[in-house]
């Protein structure tokens, strides 16, 4: 999910953060969620989560029910989701945020597809170097590899205005084109 980080997972619950950014303002939340209800025969799984903004800006929660079906090459997901958001990112308005929360649950889907693909086959090779007849003479003990530490990578903030980008540019270019027509009505009914 774009700027989510998964914290601890048990069997039924789990904890997490997710970064977004609004503009210039960056918000933090944290929360918990857990999966209300699973009907693996149904392939049916309900679940409900809530965070809230670290500074105290806002908090957020939902309900997402997942629903999937065998299609023809894959599985279909129908997704329901009951939304409620308060503090900044509520200014965006109901209307924006559904879109919003469409195309960020649209890239979570490709991302999650692009996991679940096979992997490509490359032919296996070994990834031992070839040894020398002076490696098999040395006595010195082998070294084991030195250990790298991989941190995990920084999660780059989930961008609410680049996400709303085209649809604030649709929106506005109504406007901007209402706008224009008035200045042309009101610019010819003065010289009448």
């Amino acid at each position: 999910m774009p700027g989510a980080t998964l914290g601890e997972v048990t069997d039924e619950s789990f904890t997490g953060s997710i970064k977004v950014k609004l503009g210039p303002v960056a918000l933090l939340y944290k929360g918990t969620g857990s999966f209300a209800t699973v009907d693996a025969e149904a392939r049916r799984a309900v679940l409900k989560a809530s965070g809230k903004d670290s500074r105290g800006n806002g908090t957020a929660s939902a309900t997402v029910e997942v629903t999937l079906s065998a299609e023809t090459g894959g599985t279909v997901a129908h997704v329901v989701t009951d939304l409620s958001v308060t503090g900044r990112p509520a200014q965006f308005g109901r209307g924006m945020i559904t879109e919003v929360g469409g195309k960020i649950l649209d890239r979570f889907a490709e991302c999650l597809a692009g996991k679940l693909a096979p992997a490509e086959e490359s032919p296996a090779a070994d990834p031992s170097p070839p040894r020398s007849a002076a490696a098999d003479s040395d006595p010195s003990p082998p070294q084991p590899a030195a250990s790298r530490s991989d941190p995990s990578p920084e999660v780059e903030p989930l961008d609410l205005a680049r996400f709303a980008g085209t649809s604030v540019a649709k929106r506005a270019a109504v406007v901007i084109g209402l706008a224009v027509l008035l200045i042309v009505v009101v610019g010819r009914l003065r010289r009448r």
